[in-house]
C-alpha cells in the first residue's frame, strides 16, 4: 500500500481510503463490518471514512468497535458533519453550535481522543462562513480535531474559505472529497485547479461508481440480486449510471484491464489515482475480498495510451460539467 501527503500538509494518508457510507449499520452486521476492517488493514490501509449521518449516527459506532484495539497513531480516522442528525433546529448545518455538538458525538461514537481530519459535508448558506472556520480552527486548538476538510464544494466557495483562513490566521483546509470516476469528472475544471493551487487534495468517492465501473452491471440484463442497484438504501444513487450506453462502453474497457492485469475494479481505481491532485480514493466493502481487491490497484501505473483509449471509448458519456 502506498501512501501520499494529504494535499501540502504533512499528513500522510493511504492512496486506498476505507468507507463506510451505505455499508456498515445499514447493509451489513458489526461482524461483517469487522472482518471487512482487518481485511483492510491486512492490505495496509490505513486511512478510514465515515460521517455522523451515514446510517443515522451507526456508522461511525460500527467502525469505532471495528477499530477498537488498532493502535491509534498507525491510522487516520476521517468523519464529516452538516447533514441531521436529530430533529432540532441546530442539529444539522455548520453553526458553531453544532460543530461543537456534534464533534463531541462523533468522538464519542468512534471512541477516540481525535479526529484526524474533519470535514463539512456540504457547504450552508445559512451560517457565515467565518463562523464555520473559527470553530473549525477551535477544535484544532483543543486538539480535538487535527485536520479540516470540505466535502462537495464549489471552487468559488473553497477558494473563499481559503481567503478568510489566511487573512484571520485560521487552520486552513487540506482536503477536499468529491464525487470523481472515470464517467464523473466535474471536478477537473475549476474544482482542482483551485485545490492544486491552495495545497488542498482530493479524498475522492465512487471511484468505480458504485459498482458500474467494475464491469457488474450487463446492458440488456437486470442487475445482479444484492447489488447495490436492487439496494433500498444506495439504489437511487446509481440509477442515473445503468443506461445502456454507458454499459455497453463500459464493457468495451474489460480486454484493457485484461491486458493490463488488472480487475475492471483496479482499473478504475488506478486510473483516478493516477490524475492530477488526488491523494486517496475512497472504497467500500460488504465482504473482505472486495477489500483486498480493490487496495491492489495502489502503486498501480496506467499507461498514458491506455488512458486516452479509456476517454476514447467513454467518450460522451463522461459528465464533465456539474
Amino acid at each position: 500500500m502506498q501512501h501520499r501527503r494529504l494535499g501540502r500538509s504533512g499528513l500522510k494518508v493511504s492512496e486506498i481510503t476505507y468507507g463506510n457510507w451505505i455499508t456498515h449499520g445499514s447493509q451489513i452486521e458489526q461482524d461483517a463490518a469487522v472482518a471487512c476492517v482487518r481485511a483492510a488493514l491486512d492490505a495496509g490501509i490505513t486511512t478510514f471514512d465515515t460521517a455522523d449521518a451515514y446510517a443515522e449516527t451507526r456508522a461511525e459506532q460500527v467502525l469505532g468497535r471495528a477499530l477498537a484495539g488498532v493502535r491509534r497513531e498507525s491510522v487516520e480516522v476521517l468523519t464529516k458533519l452538516y447533514w441531521p442528525t436529530g430533529p432540532g433546529a441546530n442539529e444539522r448545518g455548520l453553526s458553531r453550535k453544532h460543530i461543537m455538538n456534534a464533534a463531541h458525538a462523533s468522538l464519542r461514537r468512534l471512541g477516540t481522543e481525535y479526529i484526524d481530519l474533519y470535514q463539512a459535508h456540504r457547504f450552508d448558506e445559512d451560517t457565515p462562513l467565518e463562523e464555520t472556520l473559527r470553530a473549525f480552527d477551535d477544535l484544532i486548538r483543543q486538539g480535538k480535531v487535527l485536520y479540516v476538510g470540505v466535502s462537495e464544494w464549489t471552487a468559488a466557495q473553497i477558494s473563499e474559505a481559503v481567503e478568510i483562513a489566511d487573512g484571520l490566521g485560521l487552520d486552513r483546509m487540506v482536503a477536499h472529497q468529491p464525487q470523481y470516476n472515470m464517467l464523473h469528472r466535474t471536478i477537473e475544471a475549476e474544482v482542482v485547479p483551485v485545490c492544486l493551487e491552495a495545497g488542498i487534495g482530493q479524498i475522492v468517492y465512487q471511484p468505480v461508481a458504485q459498482g458500474v465501473l467494475a464491469g457488474k452491471y450487463l446492458p440488456g440484463e437486470s442487475a445482479p440480486a444484492g447489488s447495490r442497484a436492487t439496494d433500498p438504501t444506495g439504489s437511487e444513487f446509481i440509477q442515473r449510471l445503468l443506461r445502456e450506453e454507458i454499459l455497453e462502453r463500459v464493457q468495451r474497457l474489460q480486454p484493457l484491464a485484461d491486458e493490463a492485469g488488472l480487475s475492471m475494479a483496479q482499473l478504475a481505481i488506478a486510473w483516478v489515482l493516477q490524475q492530477p491532485g488526488i491523494s486517496s480514493a475512497i472504497v467500500g466493502a460488504s465482504r473482505p475480498e472486495q477489500i483486498t481487491n480493490s487496495a491492489a490497484a495502489s502503486g498501480v501505473k496506467l499507461d498514458p495510451s491506455l488512458l486516452q483509449t479509456i476517454d476514447a471509448i467513454l467518450g460522451d458519456c463522461v459528465v464533465r460539467a456539474a
